[in-house]
């Protein structure tokens, strides 16, 4: 029996949409090896998943995610360790960004630094007016590295040195203003606004998704010239596939692709 089956809940609905639920509420949701080692097989899961279509990242409790499990790691002080345990959680979060379908944080309460490096690292974001972000690392001596690779990649860069040397909190307002999130909802309203968005998702060709999620983000960390050389690319390989045929057909037409 896996001792660590229940840290991360899933579920899927008739779409394919996959929700996976981090489900250590006495302890905010935090990333102990435990945690992320059930992250990678959830991850591993969708990647297999033909079928998949987009994936719900949320927390259960009074929070999303409150960053390394602190108790675990001051247990364990070696270098050996620290090493093994930060290039875990890299792995982890490269496999958000690694799968063939858009990931869609659903944020409430706290996402405090590995936990604000996650929603950094998801596709989307929606969170609840009542959410809060930091990456407070630096209030305990530890400046928190490896969340500022994905805060930096979603808001300027003086927004997020603030943030990174003061460890203070940003609202939910601030972190839609910032870029961090996409939406911000009332907490009685927040499924509502997800859902918003996943229905929009999933009305479109997987097949376009996957292209240009991977697309999205081989550009990014690559000069103008190979980013519209590799775009081009991969809107021709785009443009042969069945759906993409269709749905300019269907324009031309005037009429609801059919992506059957």
């Amino acid at each position: 029996m896996d001792a660590t089956a229940d840290f991360v809940l899933r579920s899927r609905d008739a779409r394919g949409v996959i929700t996976l639920t981090l489900n250590r509420p006495q302890s905010f949701n935090a990333l102990s090896e435990e945690m992320l080692a059930a992250l990678d097989r959830a991850f591993e899961a969708v990647a297999a998943d033909d079928s998949a279509r987009c994936v719900v990242l949320a927390g259960a409790g009074k929070a999303f995610c409150a960053g390394h499990d602190l108790k675990q790691m001051r247990a364990k002080p070696s270098l050996d360790y620290y090493d093994e345990l930060f290039g875990q959680c890299g792995e982890t979060m490269l496999a958000v960004q690694r799968l063939p379908v858009p990931v869609i944080a659903r944020v409430h309460g706290i996402a405090t630094a590995a936990g604000c490096q996650l929603v950094g690292i998801c596709d989307l974001a929606v969170a609840s007016s009542d959410a809060k972000f930091a990456v407070s690392g630096v209030n305990v001596g530890l400046f928190c590295s490896t969340p500022s690779v994905t805060l930096s990649r979603n808001i300027g860069r003086k927004a997020a040195f603030e943030m990174l040397v003061t460890g203070d909190f940003i609202s939910a307002d601030e972190a839609l203003a910032k870029g961090l999130v996409n939406r911000v909802a009332a907490p009685e309203a927040l499924d509502a606004e997800l859902e918003a968005l996943v229905a929009s998702i999933v009305a479109k060709p997987r097949k376009a998704l996957t292209l240009g999620k991977a697309l999205f983000y081989r550009q990014l960390e690559t000069g103008i010239e190979a980013a519209l050389a590799d775009a081009s690319k991969t809107m021709a390989c785009n443009m042969m596939d069945d759906s993409a045929q269709e749905g300019v057909l269907a324009f031309i037409e005037k009429r609801t692709p059919d992506w059957r």
